[in-house]
């Protein structure tokens, strides 16, 4: 047993395993993904490769989203407990950047410095960069929106990727370039490829793998991605680079018939994964060959499996867990299927 880093560990709902090992916390998350995955997928354990580390176990979130609420005349910042519902106070979080605990004491004071009487709470959205800075919103129409000079960004694979307050993005930055090594190895990535970024938010695949690549076609429906993706593209001035706003089942199909080469398609959708409607596109884009699908819900994700291999239109030819996120419960997932 470890002695967690936390000393509210266990009443937050946020952490599970501050109490073990790294090595044993890998392990559970490993039977855990493969109970899951075998129960409504059916996988094989030979298709489990093990379960990437994080290069940095805490300390590593760049991003925080806390809860700002007025309670009996009291103000409190912090954690909402998943299950129970009440509000933790916090002031420093071990599985935060350092950079942003070092904001976290005196957030209150400022975010409350800035709230309107009439408000009894606000949802704070705190983050940070390579550069170390640190920004924070939630109070306020638009307040989440930024200047393209106020960007954050971090550096994969030698790509400046930018993103804002408002857009998804990795939480952990440390485990990128793992995951962009992972990608290169498992296909043959050339000029005679066109590489499919499905619900791109800012590019972060497209803009990494285009200079592999023939042709980068990202689609994201997403107005604030959408934007900074556009952004990204235009500050690398990366002309085989395509954004296309909009759906996945609206644009696949088309773009997917239109270009000819050998096609790779990547797709990172939210937890609660994919719609009956993108599956079935998924099925009957018989164009695309080769489609990695990157999870960060389990169960999400075996469903999905269970819909896209059912007709025997796609199968799995691997499963890599990659521990985006260190002393919780959850897990990032990458599957690869092909077409049968």
């Amino acid at each position: 047993m470890e002695v967690p880093l936390c000393e509210k560990f266990g009443q937050c709902g946020g952490c599970a395993y501050q109490d073990l090992s790294y090595e044993e916390e890998l392990r559970v998350k490993l039977e855990s993904l493969k109970a899951t995955l075998r129960e409504k997928a059916a996988l094989e354990d030979e298709l489990f490769y093990p379960v990437t580390a994080s290069p940095k176990p805490y300390f590593y979130r760049q991003r925080l989203d806390l809860t700002l609420r007025k309670s009996r005349g009291e103000w409190k910042l912090g954690y909402i407990h998943p299950t129970e519902h009440h509000l933790l106070e916090v002031e420093h979080c071990p599985i935060a950047r350092e950079e942003i605990n070092a904001v976290l004491p005196g957030l209150k004071a400022e975010a409350l410095a800035n709230i309107p009487e009439k408000y009894k709470n606000a949802n704070i959205v705190v983050r940070t960069d390579d550069t170390g800075k640190v920004r924070w919103g939630g109070i306020g129409r638009h307040s989440l929106r930024m200047q393209p000079e106020d960007y954050f960004f971090t550096t994969v694979k030698g790509v400046k990727v930018f993103y804002s307050l408002e857009t998804f993005f990795q939480a952990n930055l440390s485990i990128l370039d793992l995951v962009m090594d992972r990608l290169a190895a498992l296909e043959t990535w050339d000029q005679n490829t066109i590489f499919f970024d499905l619900y791109s938010g800012v590019g972060l695949f497209g803009l990494v793998f285009a200079g592999r690549v023939g042709q980068v076609i990202m689609i994201e429906e997403s107005s604030a991605s959408d934007k900074i993706a556009r952004y990204n593209v235009s500050h690398h001035n990366m002309g085989n680079v395509r954004v296309l706003d909009g759906s996945v089942e609206k644009h696949l199909p088309v773009f997917a018939e239109s270009f000819k080469g050998r096609k790779i398609a990547m797709i990172d959708p939210p937890r609660k994964g994919l719609s009956p409607a993108v599956i079935e596109c998924l099925k009957q884009t018989t164009e695309l060959p080769v489609l990695f699908y990157l999870s960060c819900s389990p169960q999400s994700l075996a469903r999905d499996l269970k819909d896209l291999t059912d007709g025997g239109h796609w199968k799995v030819e691997s499963v890599h867990p990659f521990d985006f996120f260190p002393k919780t419960s959850h897990i990032e997932t990458l599957v690869k299927l092909s077409r049968n």
